[in-house]
């Protein structure tokens, strides 16, 4: 059984009948988040046009929305599905100080995390959240 058709994949921020944007458990890296396509497709080209267009979208409308809230160093957007072969993207803030970075988050641990500034990074997780949602619901539109 697919474990993104027979869960949600993390907290549910937003749901449509498309897609759904989750947030992941991960105590180094709040704000982390995950565009699943809700219907069980493997690539971008199992799903209509119309249909990435809107999946692009919301991946885009999530990492601005984390530009904005977060302020990262930068964002990574990556579509894997190596061991989960169900269409989603993840959008992970990246900081200089966080516990990978430059490194990809599943590499090699560069340091420990400064533990006061992850705390800051999770009180801003609502709004995150808002700003989302905000987004989300005129569109996905990327733009603030």
């Amino acid at each position: 059984m697919c474990p993104l058709c027979a869960s949600d994949g993390g907290d549910v921020l937003f749901r449509d009948a498309l897609l759904r944007v989750v947030q992941v458990d991960d105590p180094d890296y709040p704000g982390f988040l995950r565009v699943i396509v809700n219907a069980h497709v493997r690539e971008m080209t199992d799903l209509p046009v119309a249909d990435r267009r809107r999946l692009l979208d919301a991946v885009l409308a999530v990492e601005s929305a984390q530009r904005e809230v977060l302020a990262p160093t930068k964002v990574n957007l990556a579509s894997l599905g190596n061991q989960v072969p169900h269409l989603h993207w993840h959008v992970i803030p990246r900081f200089a100080d966080d516990a990978h970075f430059p490194q990809p988050i599943w590499g090699e641990r560069q340091r420990e995390p400064d533990l006061e500034r992850l705390a800051e990074r999770r009180q801003r997780l609502a709004a995150l959240r808002q700003a989302i949602v905000a987004r989300l619901a005129r569109g996905a539109d990327a733009s603030p």
